[in-house]
């Protein structure tokens, strides 16, 4: 989402730490060219003012200007403007003391709040190990009950059954009761939306809000909507006083003015982000992580995070002794392939690394995309067991018969081959060398390597 952003950000700062000393005039020109890059962005006026205000104050003060290396404190200004912009401290979701607790789901229709209920459902069940049921209180969208019914099924949550004709108000009772009776820690009621906050739904949601008493109100907002989403916040807060905000769609090609603009305008937390359309696909919003992604210093810790949860700690470590020893097979490359798809796929992984914003460019113009991984998937996939685990068999005819099969070209597959026997090369040499050569040569000496995992290497 915040692609575009930290591109020209990207730029503006990168020039100032090339300058070496800095004038208060350099840095007037810069913050010119950042106060540019926001507005670019879609974030609101005044937030946009006061951010500028700020940075200004600090950057063309003595302790930056005389500083050795003034262009980084800048960037350390920078950085820490957009922490306090984006909300200081994280703020997590609130667990119930005692159970049964309501989360309220509010928003406009559209904005994606039956799916977001599923996500937070399974957010809390497999995070926090508590027991969640799920109601859906909108009456008016054709099949909207059915909707939450079948998505608590693929999440594996309790869904309230549905009574023909029951207004909301009776169902978010219904469901409290029978969250109390179940033994439920939580109660996720799924409201009505509308394509505007009109005085009808206000009253509706006020009434169920005051049924209820939810521990948290989590509004639901559309990142891709802009500045109506602030808009909307704004709305929704007056009326209900909102304890967080739910962005959706962020992994989308919005310019990030909603989620730089939301704590700012509203006061209310920005919580929880949807990073896509699968199930699994929710985050913390951690505010320095963001900040840090904008100015491309990647996110580091919540990519630790990732990997901890899509990689088996003993094939973690098997995977590790072949690769040692340089005898990585085509069964180890396909568990590679669908670990990186599960993390976010390359360009997920990517924004999480430090300083490649540029190698993420490199990536696009070489057309190094997503549909790549799933190509080197279906040739693997057409292999034999024996293949998979022996390459060498791999001759003229069997290329043949595995290119069809995937609907490749054996061009692709002597690729695919080629990667193989490269990086196992590599990474048995590097294994001889030891912890302290390969710290050496580093991620940077690699990355021209056709011997990288696929997408990596850029061949």
């Amino acid at each position: 989402m915040f692609n575009s952003l930290s591109g020209r950000l990207g730029e503006v700062l990168e020039t100032l730490t090339r300058r070496g000393a800095l004038s208060e005039k350099d840095v007037d020109s810069a913050l010119r060219d950042v106060r540019v890059a926001l507005l670019e962005a879609d974030v609101a006026l005044p937030v946009v003012r006061d951010f500028i205000k700020k940075v200004k104050g600090e950057a063309i003060g003595e302790r930056v200007l005389k500083s050795v290396t003034p262009g980084q404190m800048v960037i350390k200004v920078v950085h820490d403007a957009l922490v306090e912009m984006l909300g200081a401290d994280d703020a997590a979701l609130q667990l119930p003391i005692n159970p049964p607790s309501a989360i309220l789901m509010v928003g406009l229709q559209g904005s994606g709040k039956t799916t977001t209920s599923a996500k937070i459902a399974r957010f809390i069940t497999d995070k926090n190990n508590k027991k969640v049921l799920m109601a859906s209180l909108d009456v008016a969208r054709p099949a909207a009950q059915e909707q939450l019914k079948v998505l608590g099924e693929q999440v594996d949550v309790a869904t309230l059954p549905i009574i023909e004709g029951q207004p909301p108000l009776e169902i978010a009772r219904r469901a409290m009761q029978a969250g109390n009776l179940g033994g439920y820690d939580v109660v996720i009621l799924d409201t009505a939306g509308r394509l505007a906050a009109d005085e009808a739904l206000m009253a509706e949601v006020s009434a169920i809000h005051q049924e209820s008493m939810p521990l948290e109100t989590l509004l639901v907002a559309d990142a891709m909507t802009g500045q109506d989403a602030v808009n909307t916040a704004e709305q929704f807060h007056k009326c209900l006083d909102l304890t967080g905000i739910v962005l959706t769609r962020v992994d989308g090609d919005a310019r990030g003015g909603a989620a730089l603009s939301m704590r700012a305008v509203t006061g209310c937390p920005v919580k929880l982000i949807g990073t896509g359309e699968k199930l699994d696909e929710l985050e913390t919003f951690h505010p320095d992580r963001i900040a840090s992604r904008i100015l491309g210093m990647g996110d580091v810790v919540s990519l630790v995070e990732k990997v901890s949860e899509a990689v088996e700690e003993e094939e973690a470590g098997k995977l590790a002794a072949k690769l040692k020893k340089g005898q990585m097979d085509f069964n180890d490359l396909a568990s590679q392939l669908r670990q990186v798809t599960n993390m976010g796929g390359l360009s997920g992984v990517m924004g999480m690394l430090p300083g490649v914003g540029k190698m993420q460019k490199q990536m696009a113009e070489a057309n190094l995309d997503e549909g790549m991984i799933r190509r080197q998937e279906a040739i693997i996939l057409s292999m034999t067991p024996d293949e998979r685990v022996r390459p060498k068999l791999i001759q003229a005819s069997r290329k043949r018969r595995i290119a069809t099969g995937s609907g490749t070209s054996v061009q692709d597959v002597n690729k695919l081959m080629k990667q193989l026997i490269t990086m196992n090369k590599m990474m048995k040499k590097m294994g001889k060398m030891g912890q302290k050569g390969m710290m050496r040569h580093g991620l940077s000496g690699m990355t021209g390597m056709p011997g990288l995992p696929p997408g990596f290497g850029g061949r």
